[in-house]
């Protein structure tokens, strides 16, 4: 593979403009890292395409050169996805920012990559719809990135991950050619789902520049409530038994107490930091089902153990405790220098020992560790405290990691639950996947892209 040359820079102009393409050390740094700690790299060349033709010209041009490519967004990953390789060309999408069409009749949604995720829920809110998946970035992040890595979000209990509602998408392959893969139609079984493929590809297979996407009624009504623990246990069999009940909430979301203390010292919220974790729950739909599901569940967080139990009087209400959950990270992240959000999910029934286990490991590793996510879907977002310049300490994280790593793969679960692979976790993918199904994945990027010029060394390295 080759890097971006003076040539290469000028043939970049005249395909999108000179403006719009980055070379200067100084604008290139925004564009070296993601959201992931301690992953750097320059690239060679920063394009901001406008269309999905400017996409692929841009794409044969580095096909011809032998320039390795990768696509970014807001750059919001925590997995080191759409981290750059040196001197390669970044493609980032954030100018294809237009809602091509809101269909209310076939209630789906068409929009490029550049989309912010927040704005469609708000175009869709507008017209009584709405769009579920709500990544805790969804304020910055694009949908393309949602795409790219399959986001989950708070919602994911109820509703599902990105994937649930991709009913189509406009891929640029590697070798530049430009194909539309869905439609409309809710029933649709002619050959193989190839959106599929691309949907959590992370850029490795092709490079997603429009979505057409499911969309829902907008729920009459919601609530919001919050239960108290004073053991990370009974918080877990709160979770089992509203399950067991045959309630499917919309959001079941926990913070263990140094979360909480974060929280509380960075929102002024008024929980109370001498709980051993906090669970919010909220259900929505229907108003008179609405509330029977929020006097069951407050009904079964009581049984179950709950010190107290609040319900929001009102949306306004509702939303400040909801932003408990969604103020987490940025909560923890004032703490040290550097923070390190992992992602693991367990089969809810080990979630309680999982959050033991990690609350073993700081101790024993001498760290800090806050521990957060969807109690609902076993989705658990252990949160290093760190600092990157001290080395001997990030040498304790990644034991500590390897340790997490070993019991989540024990306890039946997977190495992460929505922030996909990327850099960070491909060391993990074999250890999950087994020989074949990983070996099977090296085959359809062979296939698709033998030049290995898409997002290389993400996931896993090249055969």
């Amino acid at each position: 593979m080759n890097q971006v040359d003076a040539a290469f820079v000028e043939s970049l102009k005249q395909i999108v403009t000179a403006e719009r393409v980055l070379t200067q050390v100084e604008d290139l740094v925004p564009y070296s890292f993601d959201g992931t700690a301690a992953l750097k790299q320059r690239p060679g060349a920063v394009v901001f395409p406008l269309t999905t033709a400017e996409v692929a010209s841009c794409v044969k041009l580095a096909r011809a050169k032998s320039v390795p490519v990768v696509t970014r967004g807001s750059g919001t990953g925590l997995s080191g996805g759409s981290v750059p390789l040196a001197g390669c060309l970044v493609l980032c999408l954030v100018k294809m920012d237009k809602l091509i069409e809101l269909d209310e009749k076939n209630l789906t949604l068409r929009a490029q990559s550049g989309v912010i995720t927040k704005e469609i829920d708000d175009a869709c809110a507008k017209v009584g719809l709405f769009y579920p998946p709500d990544p805790g970035s969804m304020k910055i992040s694009t949908i393309g990135g949602n795409v790219a890595e399959n986001s989950g979000g708070l919602r994911g209990l109820k509703y599902g991950v990105t994937r649930d509602y991709v009913m189509g998408i406009e891929v640029v392959l590697p070798d530049g050619t430009a194909t539309f893969l869905g439609n409309k139609c809710v029933k649709d079984v002619a050959g193989y789902s190839m959106k599929d493929l691309f949907v959590g590809s992370e850029g490795t297979l092709g490079i997603i520049t429009e979505v057409l996407l499911k969309v829902l009624p907008r729920p009459k009504a919601r609530k919001t409530m919050l239960a108290l623990y004073d053991s990370m246990e009974k918080a877990a069999e709160t979770i089992s038994a509203i399950i067991a009940a045959k309630i499917i909430p919309c959001t079941l979301e926990f913070l263990d107490k140094m979360t909480v203390r974060c929280v509380e010292d960075y929102a002024k919220i008024g929980l109370p930091t001498d709980v051993e974790a906090v669970v919010l729950m909220e259900t929505d739909g229907h108003p008179v089902v609405v509330e029977e599901e929020a006097a069951q569940m407050m009904a079964l967080a009581r049984a179950n153990g709950a010190s107290e139990v609040r319900a929001a009087a009102d949306e306004q209400e509702g939303a400040k405790l909801a932003a408990a959950r969604r103020n987490a990270f940025s909560a923890l992240a004032r703490v040290r220098p550097t923070t390190i959000l992992e992602d693991v999910t367990v089969p809810r029934s080990e979630l309680a020992r999982m959050v033991s286990f990690i609350n073993e490991v700081a101790q024993r590793h001498n760290l800090l560790i806050g521990t957060f996510g969807h109690l609902g879907d076993g989705n658990l977002h252990p949160t290093f405290l760190t600092n990157e310049r001290d080395h001997e300490e990030m040498h304790r994280v990644e034991a500590a990691l390897e340790e997490i790593v070993d019991e989540t793969l024990k306890l039946g679960g997977t190495v992460t639950g929505e922030h996909g692979v990327g850099l960070a976790k491909k060391g993990f993918l074999r250890r999950q996947l087994g020989e074949g199904s990983f070996e099977l994945m090296r085959t359809v990027k062979k296939a698709l892209d033998p030049q290995g010029l898409l997002n290389p060394g993400k996931m896993f390295d090249p055969a």
